[in-house]
């Protein structure tokens, strides 16, 4: 398959790429990663008029260690480098845990965050920790810029908060708790592919070791992420038990409305949601006493 004609442009910074997406608008779409945007070229499921390359904007590209303890993450940052950061596995644990799951080296290679972002496949895993890690997304336009949480990021399948002239840049990132863990599950036919259905947890403990705060996030059973709030009120002051989980994970079950596909069921699925949850609620009460020895 050949992708259809378009115009080609590989601006070297931030305001020649807004510039050129002031310009022509609609019709442009911003080629990073590449990873989902070529195959939908080949497909001729996307169309643009033209192309703007950010490859060589290298402002995009950093990891910014905050003094407080959070990070600063550009849009242009290459999963494999999530994947193998010593900075965000020590400040970010769930990115670290999930990135092994997206895709396979070479994809990860040429992957960058901010491109599975905004591409916002709902079976994606990124889009779901970002929610998970209450991040918060700059937007910036011409002569403009605004922050987006991630949950309000995510519009729908493949459709996000970006208007047509908007760059997502950087992706920000709080300070992580002390005494929490963080656990990324997810059911793939094969390693590598989408997900069937996956869960994004973190979990907190208190200093008498009862839940001071958890986050859950579901994906794969939704058209954007499903974050589960029923399932986290449920835990907050109790004790991180089994029984806990598994309630914890029928609110999530219950908080889901997967459709039908070639795939599996919407009925999979929901059961699915409440499986992964429970268990990775677990993983992530584990990796509380992994991360305190």
């Amino acid at each position: 398959m050949k992708p259809p004609r378009f115009g080609y442009d590989d601006p070297t910074t931030v305001e020649e790429t807004l510039d050129l997406l002031a310009r022509h608008g609609e019709a442009a779409r911003v080629l990073a990663g590449g990873q989902s945007l070529m195959p939908m070229l080949n497909f001729r499921l996307a169309r643009p008029g033209r192309l703007i390359d950010i490859n060589r904007v290298s402002a995009l590209g950093e990891v910014v260690a905050e003094p407080a303890g959070g990070l600063r993450l550009g849009a242009l940052v290459r999963q494999r480098a999530l994947e193998r950061s010593a900075v965000i596995g020590a400040r970010s644990p769930l990115i670290a845990r999930a990135m092994p799951l997206v895709g396979h080296p070479q994809i990860r290679t040429r992957g960058t965050l901010g491109g599975s972002l905004a591409h916002a496949d709902p079976a994606a895993e990124l889009p779901a920790v970002i929610v998970a890690l209450d991040a918060r997304l700059t937007l910036r336009r011409t002569g403009g810029t605004r922050t987006v949480a991630a949950a309000d990021f995510f519009v729908a399948a493949l459709t996000t908060a970006l208007a047509p002239d908007e760059l997502l840049t950087e992706i920000a990132l709080p300070p992580w708790p002390a005494r929490t863990g963080a656990c990324v599950l997810e059911v793939a036919k094969r390693h590598g592919d989408f997900a069937l259905g996956g869960v994004a947890a973190t979990l907190t403990l208190d200093a008498q070791g009862r839940v001071a705060g958890a986050r859950v996030v579901c994906f794969g059973v939704g058209e954007r992420p499903v974050w589960v709030t029923d399932a986290e009120r449920a835990l907050v002051g109790g004790a991180p038990s089994a029984a806990a989980f598994a309630e914890a994970g029928r609110l999530a079950a219950a908080g889901v409305t997967p459709g039908d596909d070639i795939h599996a069921s919407g009925a999979y699925r929901k059961r699915l949601a409440g499986v992964l949850t429970a268990r990775a609620l677990s993983g992530a009460l584990a990796a509380v006493t992994e991360r305190a020895a």
